[in-house]
This record gives C-alpha cells, structure tokens and sequence, in this order.
C-alpha cells in the first residue's frame, strides 16, 4: 500500500495514513483493488487491522486507508512483499496524483491521526469514554487475579509493574480493538467504511 514512507524505528505499534485522490469513473475499481490488498495484508504477521474512509465531499475527494502493524519490522515485510507490489500497481494506475503517506508510532497511535492529514482525532471526551471502557476492566482483572501477591510488595514497585502491565495491553492489545469496534462512534463519518 505504501511507496515511501517516514522511518520509524523500534517494535511498538506503528499506524499508516495513505491519502488515495482517485480519478473520476474509477472508484470502483480502486475499492476493488483496495480491498484485495486488505486481503493481500491479513495474514501477514503482526497485521492489526485497516479502515478505510471514502471521500466526504467534493471539498475533500480523497480516500483516507488507515493501516497498522504491531511493529515496524512487521510493516517492513509486508512493505518488501510481492503481493503488496502486484496489488499497488494496479492501485497506482487509478490514481490522480501519487499517494500521499504519514506513519507514526507510539500512544499517539490509539487515536490521533498525523497532524497533516485531514482524518481527525475524536473529541477528547470519547477517547476518554473508549480509554476507561477498556482501562477499567483490565485493572480490576489484574487486581483480582493477583491482588494477592501485588499487596506484598512496597507501593512504588507495585505501582511501577501495574501501570507497566496496563500500558502494554493498552498499547498491544485492547486499544487496537476498541478503536475499531467503536469507530463507528469515535469517527462517525456517513460514509465511512471499515475493512
């Protein structure tokens, strides 16, 4: 999906925004192609999930594909990759100019978009509603699964390996799918379209 990119370095998340002006009369093609390289992606390891925003108005024509990987080196063999390179030379040819692509990492990832694009973070309200659906829950697991041994040790060190914990199912694991299971309300777009 992607012909350049920003180096990002390191093993946490990593998102990509790819900015697609298709040309007039070609759109469905270029959904066709797009979602058989959403295919293509699925089974490579570490693929965490793509969406896939149509254009809103004529204002704003352009399609918006959100991908991410668990990591860099897992987005880098998918980039390498033969299926990627087929299904992209098909892609390229609809388009109007060439993709347009930002990649970022990090925290920032469970929401925000890179700054340049026009696909907007959520209000902070629902960032923080989606955080504490899936902070709470993870928190009174852990303190009921080990609440035991955590009360053993000194308030510092116990505070220390909790929010650790907490941070890495956030970052691997849960906020990767509640974005996506709660798109629908964190980016409500009419004519958004989830792969």
């Amino acid at each position: 999906m992607m012909s350049s990119e920003q180096g990002v370095s390191g093993t946490t998340p990593v998102t990509v925004v790819i900015s697609r002006r298709v040309k007039n009369g070609c759109e469905e093609a270029f959904e066709h192609l797009s979602n058989k390289m959403t295919e293509a992606a699925a089974p490579f390891p570490g693929y965490m999930g793509t969406n896939m925003f149509r254009p809103s108005t004529d204002a704003d024509p352009e399609y918006r594909i959100i991908f991410k990987f668990r990591s860099q080196e897992d987005l880098q063999n998918w980039q390498d990759s033969s299926e990627r390179a087929e299904w992209l030379k098909g892609i390229e040819c609809l388009l109007e100019t060439p993709s347009q692509i930002e990649v970022t990492s990090g925290l920032v990832t469970w929401f925000s978009m890179p700054g340049q694009n026009p696909v907007q973070p959520p209000p902070k309200y629902k960032m923080t509603c989606v955080s504490w659906l899936a902070l709470c829950p993870t928190v009174t697991l852990i303190f009921w699964l080990f609440g035991d041994l955590l009360a053993q040790l000194p308030l510092v060190p116990r505070s220390i390996l909790v929010t650790a914990v907490v941070m890495v199912l956030m970052s691997y694991v849960l906020m990767p799918r509640f974005s996506r299971w709660f798109a629908f309300w964190l980016f409500p777009k009419e004519k958004r379209d989830i792969r």
